[in-house]
């Protein structure tokens, strides 16, 4: 039985296999490096009285914390990938203008893994990048549908509605543009996909996914707290 119904079982398994590779990698150069950034050390007397720790737990905590800057690089370009790999859809890979495209639905989007990864005066840069796209005739992607994607929201709702973000240069918003949208993960994998729960069940399968390409087992207890990590994101369906 396939893990989901919509990508092949060994395109979910070669960029969960990735994942675990960056993960380890950025873990393991956390620690070569350790030292080579400078470490604040009030930050760092404080962090061990105030949290009750000692140094070991300490040293432990801020490698992963500098290995997860890495990690979390790369989980959007993971979102990007699965979806690029459902029937319809087209990555168009690192460093293209946008991420994702469907030239029969006419759409393209462009993908973050959450709603803080642009800060707020890159957003209106990103608005301008998509209207230069959808509205110009000699566009290739003239009057095609603009999604800006945060797969993670900023609160557990979902939502799909234009893209208006501040523009500081001009102190008014961006103007609202029916073919300029943004839009939250849960909705946009549904929109992919045309199934409503998308989003959970590749969240739901990830443990299998991960025993069968590294065979590490989570433990249940885990996995139950996990799956309440999802919900506090996306909310319940």
């Amino acid at each position: 039985m396939a893990y989901v119904s919509f990508v092949p079982d060994n395109v979910l398994e070669a960029e969960v296999m990735h994942l675990i590779a960056v993960a380890r990698q950025a873990k393991m150069r956390s620690k070569e490096k350790f030292g080579k950034n400078v470490i604040d050390p009030f930050a760092a007397i404080f962090e061990i009285a105030g949290f009750g720790i000692d140094h070991s737990a300490w040293f432990e905590s801020e490698m992963t914390r500098q290995a997860q800057k890495t990690l979390q690089n790369h989980i959007g370009t993971f979102h990007q990938n699965v979806l690029g790999a459902v029937f319809g859809w087209h990555n168009l890979g690192t460093g293209s203008v946008v991420d994702l495209v469907n030239s029969e639905q006419k759409i393209i989007a462009e993908v973050k893994n959450k709603y803080n990864t642009i800060s707020g005066g890159k957003l209106a840069e990103l608005y301008g990048t998509l209207e230069r796209l959808v509205m110009p005739k000699a566009s290739d992607y003239k009057d095609y549908t603009a999604y800006y994607v945060s797969v993670i929201p900023k609160k557990p709702e979902r939502y799909e509605r234009p893209f208006t973000p501040s523009d500081k240069e001009k102190g008014a918003r961006c103007p609202s543009n029916a073919l300029i949208r943004e839009i939250d993960g849960n909705s946009f994998y549904e929109l992919v996909t045309g199934t409503p729960d998308a989003l959970q069940s590749l969240y739901d399968v990830l443990p299998d996914v991960i025993e069968t390409v590294v065979g590490d087992v989570l433990q249940v207890h885990d996995i139950d707290m996990l799956k309440r990590y999802f919900v506090a994101a996306f909310g319940r369906p």
